[in-house]
């Protein structure tokens, strides 16, 4: 039993960061189901008030490749309190916002801070662990990531309903205060690894543009007024997606997302994937408490505690997702788990404002087993057949088109969603019709992502194999 203990040290280690990583894991949460209060408060549509949710996350994907560059640069600690600092003053700025387009930017910034604390945090702990101790140390620093999705909606509804609007943003200021308190006081420094490190600054500058006016064309295409405008903002998304690759073909190697990882069979299907993933599992996670609300008539509290059962699903699948992934490999794991999250999402299709509620529990519970199933064996499977030299920028490049994929899903849902309700009255029998919309919408993607993770890894044709030479 003492072998299983973490050393002493390690463990304050550990939890010192977890209380720095809670505030970020539950601010991607909490904010999902406030995006109806907070388009009543500032008057505005449910397409503009979804970047409040979609900006976050899109800065959190594109802050990746900084977090990288700082970590070798800079003493680790300093990075982590700077990082967890901007979040703070970001989370205060957000609850000051004044209207909806200071909110969204404030919530850029705070997506940027998220997206340099969390791989941060992971870097840190792989340094202080060692190879020992990374098991376990992970296990304490997951415990975030996995009760983010459970926590995050129900803290956001008691905030809503007790308090104003503007404490799902005050409310970071006291524990990531004392989170920081206790690391300046507490955690060792961790010297910088590379002073001489130079960070790709066209290559992200590019990045950013090809996503971010992606996703910006998605919102302003819906109507005939910002058509042009959105026109406009894929075409620059175009061009700069040919620059980058003209550029990332120059540099070859040096390039912060290599051509080279292409050629491998895994990161190409992994990349896709994960893409696809986003659409089809975060798009739902901002529509479910926008249907429960708008057709169900639930309150904010209400509509937070009927989304456990999708966390509690989730929560109960990932112990099996990497003894299931190690020992049939990523395609049999994926693509099972996008079949229970297509079962768990057509119903909603289908349901009106009739539905039994313990009917959404069990179809909710469902499509977290599903979801719970598909992110973490993709992940994995980005870096099988690659060269050591190639991990870090495939990890910079899995992390980024995982946070664009979500990113893409929310806005189209949204823009879907908007679109039907422009087009009709705003009563209940055309509002379902909207959500229905939305949900067929999710579901083609998910279909559509059954593709590449046919070409994840299968560890079972191995296995037959070897059966087979022992037979003869």
């Amino acid at each position: 039993m003492e072998k299983e203990k973490l050393p002493k040290g390690m463990a304050s280690i550990a939890w010192i960061l977890v209380l720095g990583a809670i505030l970020p894991m539950l601010d991607s949460t909490i904010v999902n189901i406030a995006v109806n209060d907070l388009a009543k408060v500032f008057s505005s549509t449910f397409a503009v008030t979804q970047w409040v949710v979609t900006g976050y996350v899109l800065a959190l994907g594109m802050a990746v490749p900084f977090s990288g560059w700082l970590m070798q640069k800079y003493d680790g600690k300093r990075v982590y309190m700077g990082a967890l600092g901007l979040f703070l003053i970001s989370s205060l700025l957000a609850g000051l916002a004044w209207d909806m387009q200071s909110l969204i930017i404030f919530r850029v910034l705070q997506g940027f801070a998220s997206g340099i604390i969390m791989p941060t945090l992971t870097a840190l702990i792989a340094q202080a662990a060692g190879s020992e101790n990374i098991g376990r140390v992970m296990s304490v620093v997951g415990i975030p990531i996995v009760f983010g999705p459970i926590a995050g909606p129900v803290i956001g509804g008691l905030i809503l309903q007790h308090l104003q609007w503007q404490w799902l943003f005050f409310v970071n200021l006291p524990i990531g205060s004392i989170a920081l308190y206790i690391t300046q006081w507490k955690l060792p420094k961790f010297e910088a690894m590379n002073k001489s490190a130079k960070l790709d600054w066209i290559g992200i500058l590019l990045l950013a543009m090809v996503s971010g006016m992606f996703i910006f064309g998605i919102t302003e295409i819906r109507t005939e007024s910002t058509r042009t405008i959105g026109s406009l903002a894929f075409v620059i998304a175009a061009v700069s997606l040919i620059s980058y690759l003209l550029y990332a073909w120059k540099r070859k190697n040096q390039a912060l997302l290599p051509l080279d990882l292409f050629k491998s069979k895994n990161f190409s299907a992994a990349f896709l994937s994960l893409f696809l993933a986003g659409f089809a599992t975060n798009g739902p996670m901002l529509l479910f408490p926008m249907f429960f609300q708008n057709v169900l008539g639930l309150n904010v509290i209400t509509s937070a505690l009927w989304l456990i059962p999708q966390g509690v699903g989730m929560l109960v699948i990932r112990p099996l997702v990497g003894k299931m992934t190690d020992k049939f490999g990523a395609r049999f794991v994926v693509i099972p788990s996008i079949a229970i999250t297509i079962i768990g999402t057509l119903p909603f299709v289908f349901f009106d404002a009739d539905i039994a509620p313990w009917i959404i529990w069990i179809v909710l519970f469902i499509r977290g087993i599903g979801v719970g199933g598909i992110t973490l064996p993709v992940m994995s499977d980005s870096f099988v057949g690659l060269q050591q030299p190639q991990i870090p920028a495939a990890s910079i490049a899995t992390r980024i088109i995982q946070n664009v994929g979500a990113a893409s899903g929310s806005a189209i849902l949204a823009t879907v969603v908007s679109n039907a309700l422009n087009k009709n009255e705003a009563i209940v029998n055309n509002m379902v019709g909207a959500y229905h919309i939305g949900f067929i919408t999710s579901l083609i993607f998910m279909i559509i992502s059954i593709l590449p993770a046919l070409f994840l890894t299968n560890k079972l044709v191995g296995t037959a194999i070897g059966s087979n030479m022992l037979k003869h």
